[in-house]
């Protein structure tokens, strides 16, 4: 049987509860965050890091959107991490090599790194991750896994690693990250993330030169979003897809971001359910993953509204999680009836 990794990103979490959020359980008690996901089945949290973000932890992205980043430098998540393997839970850290989010629209070079050349740029990124990847280790809080890049379908740190401008020089400073994981955390699965994960057109460029310039990974990871991509969420077409990912680039794959609407409780857990059950169809793969990004908010309580959460208002700075990670926990109780 494979062995399941029912995850949650909770990058949000230590800010919400410095400005006095807190959680309950299903039996409506209050609880630990990390406590209340582990009730739905939760075994693995994800936590991103930023260079130099914010003191604030707010990032205008436009004149009129304002994104909470969350404590992501790297004391905040030093001590997330720390909590999380004290947890008994295991770990994901995803290098955004930004001040702020990197995604596919956004991969903006750190303030202190914007004047450096390629080769200071590359060796800024192996510096960074090592850093970080140290700190954790010396804590007791060693990744299980490290995202080198975050959505790269495009590259990162623009102009320099843009795909479509700098594919060599692209895969160097992908590779200048997965040798410092190497290094420091050689147990750790490298990860390369993409979006839109049934897209051929935002997939096979990235991926078709990453691996013809002798790109260094362990897997492939994917967001499945399809609130944003507006399709019906289909567990046989993403499995299928992730199964041509694995025959073209033999790589085993996982879901390291699925959102939907939380106000839409049972078509989020509908999405969540699919990809459980289309990573379970992978073939070669002792262990599949799927991660929910940001579960633990509602829109409501967001700058910026954004609408992917899977909890609900339920009281003053009062969240309590939705039905949509129940999918998690039945899967786990499907696996226990069928031993």
């Amino acid at each position: 049987m494979k062995k399941m990794i029912y995850g949650v990103d909770l990058g949000w979490a230590t800010q919400l509860e410095a400005q006095g959020f807190r959680w309950l359980n299903e039996d409506g008690e209050e609880t630990e965050i990390l406590a209340a996901s582990k009730d739905l089945g939760v075994n693995a949290v994800r936590l991103r890091i930023f260079v130099n973000p914010p003191a604030e932890a707010f990032w205008q992205k436009q004149e009129d959107e304002t994104c909470m980043l969350g404590f992501c430098d790297a004391k905040g998540v030093l001590e997330m991490s720390k909590r999380i393997k004290e947890s008994g839970m295991k770990l994901m850290v995803g290098f955004h090599y930004s001040d702020h989010f990197a995604d596919p629209e956004h991969q903006d070079i750190p303030s202190e790194w914007m004047n450096d050349s390629d080769g200071q740029l590359e060796t800024r990124i192996y510096e960074h991750t090592k850093e970080v990847l140290r700190l954790l280790a010396e804590h007791g809080a060693e990744p299980d896994w490290v995202q080198v890049g975050n959505e790269i379908n495009n590259g990162i740190l623009w102009p320099k690693g843009n795909l479509k401008e700098a594919p060599k020089q692209l895969v160097r400073f992908l590779n200048a990250g997965y040798d410092a994981v190497k290094e420091v955390c050689p147990k750790a699965q490298v990860i390369t993330h993409m979006a839109s994960v049934l897209s051929d057109e935002l997939c096979l460029p990235f991926l078709d030169n990453f691996f013809a310039e002798n790109g260094k990974t362990d897997l492939l990871g994917f967001s499945y979003y399809p609130y944003w991509e507006k399709f019906e969420s289909d567990k046989d077409r993403l499995s299928q897809k992730l199964k041509e990912y694995t025959k073209r680039y033999h790589k085993p794959t996982m879901i390291v971001e699925v959102g939907g609407p939380d106000y839409d409780a049972e078509s989020t857990y509908k999405a969540v359910a699919d990809c459980v059950g289309a990573v379970k169809e992978q073939d070669g793969q002792e262990e599949c993953g799927v991660f929910y990004w940001e579960p633990e908010v509602t829109a409501q309580i967001l700058p910026d509204r954004y609408p992917l959460g899977a909890a609900k208002l339920v009281g003053e700075k009062t969240l309590q999680y939705n039905k949509a990670l129940q999918a998690y926990r039945d899967d786990r109780r499907d696996q226990v009836r069928n031993l």
